[in-house]
């Protein structure tokens, strides 16, 4: 448990983080968005300070993002906002930085982040939706970037959620602030999967989260690293880039067990360390 408005699980491998805010639909505040903050740079900072050859079997190797109650995320704590109301443009700046942190530092996570979305998602809930790595919800889960309903617009978000949606998507979406489906969550790529009910969700989920398991974790994090560089890069910096991380990552201790346990015919040593 890390605060009353997040719950940290941990079973083995795989930890679990729950925006436990129901009574308000898991609305961000200030603490809930410090919390999340802590926790993720938290994980990459004991990812820094651990080596390649440093056993992980004692750190978390898959996220899971949930929210408790009846849904996911609606965005910003009235209470939050009606503070907002009479803040002034550097109060309001620096308010915008501690969440611009936080999404950061989630995208950033160095293993996989796979989010359980139900319910709804809304407004700065969809930026968490953005910032997962794998995203699964329900047919009956409703998403919407309502901002402009309220004659403010996605900003912080936008980052994370144009890399996932694309601009088309983004021009029809943030202008109209109209809610939207799972379905559609689908079609433009903000979701990856859509269960019929919670309980069918949840198999999903458990099924992402066993297949992550087998990757190697080292080569997970140097994918996603790989992900984010060759889009922000021209391609002949990407090039480059490419070239190095496969040369790097083949001489590595993970890249050479992988390999040498392919061609043994054998499991690798990240798989049999939970088994």
């Amino acid at each position: 448990m890390r605060g009353m408005s997040l719950q940290i699980e941990t079973s083995g491998p795989v930890v679990r983080v729950t925006l436990n805010r129901p009574e308000v639909r898991n609305a961000f505040d200030e603490e809930s968005i410090a919390a999340l903050t802590s926790w993720a740079e938290s994980i990459a900072d004991a990812e820094r300070e651990s080596a390649e050859q440093t056993p992980r079997a004692a750190r978390p190797r898959v996220a899971i993002l949930a929210g408790a109650g009846k849904m996911f995320c609606a965005g910003a704590d009235l209470a939050w906002m009606s503070k907002m109301v009479g803040y002034s443009r550097e109060e309001n700046t620096r308010d915008a930085r501690a969440l611009a942190r936080m999404f950061d530092a989630l995208d950033r996570l160095p293993i996989p982040l796979v989010g359980r979305i139900h319910g709804a998602a809304l407004g700065g809930g969809i930026g968490l939706v953005s910032v997962c790595d794998i995203a699964v919800t329900t047919t009956d889960a409703i998403f919407g970037f309502t901002e402009v309903k309220l004659g403010i617009i996605p900003a912080v978000i936008s980052p994370f959620t144009i890399a996932k949606i694309g601009q088309s998507a983004a021009r029809e979406l943030f202008l109209t602030g109209a809610r939207f489906s799972a379905d559609r969550a689908q079609q433009i790529g903000l979701v990856h999967a859509v269960a019929e009910t919670e309980a069918d969700m949840d198999r999903a989920v458990a099924r992402i989260v066993n297949d992550l398991l087998t990757s190697g974790p080292h080569a997970q994090a140097a994918a996603k690293t790989l992900i984010a560089t060759v889009a922000a890069s021209d391609p002949d910096a990407a090039s480059e880039y490419t070239i190095e991380a496969i040369a790097r990552q083949r001489i590595s201790t993970e890249g050479q067990e992988g390999m040498r346990a392919f061609l043994e015919k054998r499991v690798p040593s990240w798989i049999a360390e939970h088994q």
